[in-house]
């Protein structure tokens, strides 16, 4: 069997995808018609072009834009269930998804309108094809944290829905240290915790939400590679990191994927995991990142499964729903 065979083959998680990231072009052209939103586009090529960016800014303007066709109930349904049906395509048996509620509460769009949709398709595809979804509610860091408090009250009626607090959007000139009550708070109502960290952002971010924050996850996190004792700790602790190769290069995070230290930081001994972040905008789902690591960086078999298993091991899973996919991969 073929190493892209096997890619397809082996049962996965996915630990780091924002589901507003995942809204194909055409889905985007339907739900404006159906709105009535006025795009700066004709068609769906046109989207498609417009999905080519520079920076982490550029990417987030046209990711909020996007957002803006998102305004009822069934909208969220298709978004969520479009996703998770591509998990069942990819072999994606396990998902801990993004949201990002000040997006949306912002245009005056509720929580009950978003969650409904959310939850529908989640029971959904539980329902199908036994997947199993967890829910992180993200914090728009170049908002404040008076606004994320207030997010984190408002999201009260569905906290049994929601089992990480999370924190994205623009890294530079955001420390982690600036949500440093709110994670608090979170962490005292027994929600999980991850952060955004060392992707744009300096390796002190990563301290900072190590120390500050106290995260269980770093989503991101490769370039806690420029600091040895960092490196070290996030080694000794097997503090997960949710690295996502093609949005990093995207990004620009690294100018070549055959610059990406992924593979680096896994035989180094971190618990390193492969994700798609915002798939539709960075060229490709959670597959497409495993064959790009093979295409441009070498990764062998037991590279590729020693991944697919640290996307179990690092995930909010029960232990014994872990053992069980940690088996099921070693026998693949």
């Amino acid at each position: 069997m073929s190493l892209t065979q096997l890619i397809k083959n082996l049962p996965k998680a996915e630990l780091h995808l924002h589901i507003e990231g995942s809204l194909e072009p055409r889905l985007l052209w339907e739900l404006a018609q159906k709105h009535q939103v006025k795009l700066p586009y004709q068609n769906v090529r046109e989207i498609e072009q417009a999905y080519q960016f520079s920076s982490l800014q550029s990417f987030l303007d046209i990711y909020y834009a996007g957002a803006n066709v998102l305004r009822d109930e069934d909208d969220f349904y298709q978004l969520m269930w479009s996703y998770l049906c591509r998990c069942r395509e990819e072999n994606i048996v396990h998902s801990e998804i993004m949201f990002d509620p000040q997006t949306h509460t912002q245009r005056d769009v509720p929580f009950s309108v978003f969650m409904s949709g959310f939850e529908r398709a989640i029971r959904r595809a539980e329902k199908e094809w036994g997947m199993s979804v967890l829910l992180i509610m993200s914090f728009l860091r170049h908002l404040s944290e008076a606004d994320a408090i207030d997010t984190l009250l408002l999201a009260k009626p569905y906290y049994d829905k929601i089992h990480a607090i999370g924190l994205d959007s623009s890294e530079l000139g955001h420390p982690p240290e600036k949500f440093e009550r709110v994670f608090a708070k979170a962490s005292a109502l027994g929600f999980k915790l991850v952060a955004h960290a060392g992707e744009e952002g300096p390796s002190e971010y990563i301290w900072q939400a190590i120390n500050l924050l106290n995260i269980d996850r770093i989503d991101h996190g490769v370039r806690c590679e420029e600091d040895d004792a960092l490196l070290a700790l996030v080694r000794e602790r097997q503090i997960p990191l949710t690295v996502c190769p093609l949005s990093n290069l995207k990004l620009c995070v690294v100018d070549d994927i055959n610059q990406h230290n992924i593979l680096r930081l896994l035989d180094a001994g971190l618990l390193v995991t492969v994700n798609s972040d915002d798939p539709t905008y960075f060229g490709g789902y959670l597959n497409r990142n495993y064959e790009v690591l093979e295409a441009s960086l070498g990764m062998n078999e037991k590279q590729l499964r020693e991944l697919v298993t640290n996307s179990f091991k690092a995930s909010f899973l029960e232990e014994g729903a872990k053992a069980h996919w940690v088996e099921k991969i070693a026998a693949a």
